[in-house]
């Protein structure tokens, strides 16, 4: 990974991007464990709360990536992920911002949604697919913990 820091190609600037834009995020929804989300009944399978930062941070890294190739390869694609993007940037402040559970359920469902048909329209691209293949598997756990929560806390 060291050529992307030298030589200051799309992927790094995309990975810097991405992980700014997932803490600015993080930041305007004050993300951090709260009275409001520690109050939460949660399933036996949510993680303790430091696992999210350093996930978020790797994933973010390798959407970053995925930008920076889009843009070399396919303006049309990098165009679309964006839009996917704006998804996964608004989840953090409607479910800790606003405390809409079931917003930022239904934004999952969108996001994971737009996922899917991006993965099945690049399907052509290995390289995006593969490193897009970890970023798929956490958002689709944190759509069934999401949903689960809001399960567990309907009329809270």
């Amino acid at each position: 990974m060291w050529w992307l820091v030298k030589k200051r190609t799309p992927e790094f600037s995309g990975a810097v991007l991405c992980v700014l834009l997932g803490m600015v995020s993080g930041w305007i929804s004050n993300s951090a464990p709260s009275l409001w989300y520690q109050s939460l009944l949660k399933p036996s399978f949510n993680p303790p709360s430091w696992v999210f930062g350093p996930v978020w941070t790797l994933l973010y890294i390798t959407i970053g990536i995925v930008f920076g190739l889009l843009w070399k390869q396919n303006k049309k694609y990098f165009y679309a992920f964006g839009v996917h993007f704006i998804f996964n940037l608004l989840w953090s402040p409607l479910f800790f911002g606003l405390h809409r559970i079931d917003l930022a359920l239904y934004d999952l469902i969108i996001l994971w949604i737009t996922f899917i048909v991006f993965m099945i329209t690049a399907r052509s691209y290995l390289k995006i697919i593969t490193l897009l293949i970890p970023y798929g598997l956490w958002i689709t756990f944190a759509l069934v913990l999401n949903f689960e929560i809001a399960r567990l806390n309907i009329g809270l």
